[in-house]
């Protein structure tokens, strides 16, 4: 026994997923049902980025924190609670300036 499920999908999208699947030999159903089992098996959403680049702002932003490893402005903490002391303790500093 099988449901139906409606998905809205942008339309460019389902004929570039249709047609890769057939040329893989399945169907969009077939697409559809073996990323369901997978997401039900691994409780875990996939998704490549294969493709995608990275934004300029996210490159320069890189490129600073490189800039500030090399110079030694950075600090690192062995927990969570020694980074919100460090914090704490700047904060105070700050406002007894």
């Amino acid at each position: 026994m099988t449901t139906i499920l409606n998905v809205k999908v942008d339309p460019k999208i389902k004929m570039k997923a249709k047609k890769i699947a057939a040329e893989m030999g399945v169907s969009l159903s077939a697409v559809v049902n073996a990323y369901l089992r997978d997401l039900i098996r691994t409780e875990t959403l996939f998704v490549s980025m294969r493709h995608a680049r990275p934004s300029e702002w996210l490159m320069e932003a890189i490129r600073e924190s490189e800039e500030d490893m090399k110079n030694g402005r950075v600090e690192s903490f062995k927990s969570g609670k020694e980074a919100v002391d460090f914090l704490r303790k700047r904060r105070l500093a700050s406002k007894s300036r």
